[in-house]
């Protein structure tokens, strides 16, 4: 083999160019990346504990902030018994964890081949209260629309909102330094009750999630998991506008806020968040939790507050971004401060539940070393070494293809002395809910034209109800009218119509 040989300048200059990826904080990860197991475990261990810890934080300012930002005199308290506050008094504020802990059990019971029906059957089966988008898909499984279609939103008109965002840590923890795998886990999953932008939601969180165990630079961590989403989806089109507007600004986060307030805080698909402060929608929360990533600069509690101090889902946004950043420095590294209040209620299972956070961790770690193996990588007596994974996009899909919100058409009557609803467009979705005892189901047809549309159940229990009275997409553009008959009436039982939301084409762009 014939050698090169190197002067001595060239060869300066590459160990320079070496040392400044290496000070950058490992910016490009080696074809290989080798973790102790106990650096492994004390990430995977961190990433649950921030999640955690994030949640808590924000858990008294969730949904209070709506459009407007959490006021920098307005403090946070925090002692020792922070979190065994929540978990006394409300432990339902967990939400986002212990659906994660539904998917992880799974894994637990099935193995990583576990198919998506048995994750649907698990949520749709859990005894805890659900809302928007999994509530939307549970409702679906438990009337016969499996995944994906169960998530697809002509099945679910909360196919945008922020659940599987909010739900998807599990994915990356268990995929470190592989965001492809952990896109693949993504798509059956997070199709169980997204679609479009709302899955891109737990794809990009996932991701970062991922790429937090092979590098300590937050920049690169956000900028490479963006990759896993399509350039030209509006989902990534807001998070580059953050990313760009941090470079321009990057000592001042409400410059971040107020340009995804001016281009992108309206909600248009939640039907509870048309024309409402409220925003549930994955793309703004999403862009909450970059801002926090980005301008916390790797300080726990700066991240922790400013993706709490932008509003909206204010106690899952600092939820997630500290999850990432517990990644990324670890459980140990995690303020004594935090880990203090967390250590007294590491062994409590969590509502709803027969596990623990001591016991996630187990099992997350459990997990990881499975996929580690399963795609090339090596899990040795002391270390592991994980075959890094470049991260490529997931396929371009956009919900509510041709559907645009045009109005709201308001209600408030009972469904048999609700008039029939005179409407110009291709889609409408009725509001409303149900009454009664906790076994009874109405049954009620929706009507477009004079023709039944649609036959629904809508149980009066909150655990099993439907979001919404009905809804239908996909109409030839045009005059109609929807009308809804309630078939079975039972004494006590009431099947309240609150509104409605009409969809016509999108206007022309300018």
């Amino acid at each position: 083999m014939r050698k090169i040989m190197l002067s001595g300048l060239v060869l300066a200059a590459i160990a320079t160019v070496v040392m400044a990826f290496r000070d950058k904080g490992s910016r490009i990860p080696p074809p290989k990346t080798k973790l102790s197991r106990a650096t492994l475990q004390d990430k995977i261990r961190g990433g649950w504990a921030g999640q955690t810890i994030g949640c808590t934080y924000g858990g008294h300012f969730e949904f209070r902030y709506n459009g407007i930002m959490v006021p920098d005199n307005i403090p946070v308290h925090w002692d020792n018994g922070s979190i065994q506050h929540w978990y006394d008094s409300f432990p339902g504020l967990y939400d986002d964890v212990y659906m994660d802990l539904t998917f992880v059990e799974v894994f637990e019971k099935h193995g990583l081949k576990a198919p998506v029906d048995s994750f649907a059957n698990a949520v749709a089966h859990a005894s805890y209260p659900l809302w928007h988008a999994n509530q939307a898909a549970r409702y679906n499984v438990l009337n016969g629309i499996k995944a994906p279609a169960s998530g697809h939103w002509m099945n679910n008109p909360h196919a945008d909102d922020i659940d599987f965002q909010i739900e998807a840590d599990f994915a990356g923890l268990m995929s470190p330094g592989m965001p492809n795998t952990s896109s693949i886990i993504c798509d059956s999953i997070g199709h169980i009750m997204n679609y479009g932008d709302g899955w891109y939601g737990g794809v990009y969180v996932a991701a970062m999630y991922s790429l937090a165990f092979v590098s300590d630079d937050i920049q690169w961590i956000v900028t490479e998991a963006l990759k896993t989403i399509p350039a030209q989806s509006k989902y990534r089109k807001c998070m580059e506008a953050v990313i760009a507007t941090h470079k321009k600004h990057p000592d001042d986060w409400k410059q971040a806020w107020a340009e995804v307030a001016r281009n992108w805080n309206e909600d248009l698909y939640c039907p509870d968040g048309y024309q409402a402060d409220l925003n549930i929608d994955a793309t703004v929360n999403s862009a909450y939790i970059l801002i926090g990533l980005l301008y916390g600069g790797g300080d726990f509690t700066k991240t922790m507050d400013i993706s709490m101090r932008c509003g909206q889902d204010a106690d899952c946004n600092p939820a997630s971004a500290a999850g990432i950043l517990g990644t990324m420095i670890g459980y140990s590294n995690i303020p004594e401060k935090y880990l203090q209040a967390l250590k007294v209620v590491e062994d409590r299972d969590f509502v709803y539940t027969t596990a623990s956070l001591n016991d996630l961790y187990k099992m997350s770690y459990k997990h990881a070393l499975q996929v580690i193996r399963a795609n090339k990588g090596k899990v040795g007596d002391d270390a592991v070494t994980i075959a890094y994974q470049t991260p490529k996009a997931v396929r371009l899909e956009q919900g509510f293809s041709s559907h645009h919100p045009t109005r709201k058409i308001p209600v408030h009557k009972l469904v048999q002395h609700t008039e029939p609803i005179q409407f110009e467009g291709k889609g409408i979705v009725i509001k409303g809910y149900v009454q009664g005892d906790e076994s009874y189901a109405a049954e009620v047809d929706l009507l477009i034209d004079g023709k039944v549309a649609k036959s629904v159940r809508l149980p009066a229990s909150l655990t099993t109800r439907g979001n919404e009275v009905a809804h239908a997409f996909a109409l030839p553009a045009g005059n109609h009218t929807a009308s809804l008959r309630w078939k079975n009436p039972a004494d006590g039982a009431k099947v309240n119509v609150t509104e409605a939301l009409v969809f016509s084409h999108p206007p022309a762009k300018n």
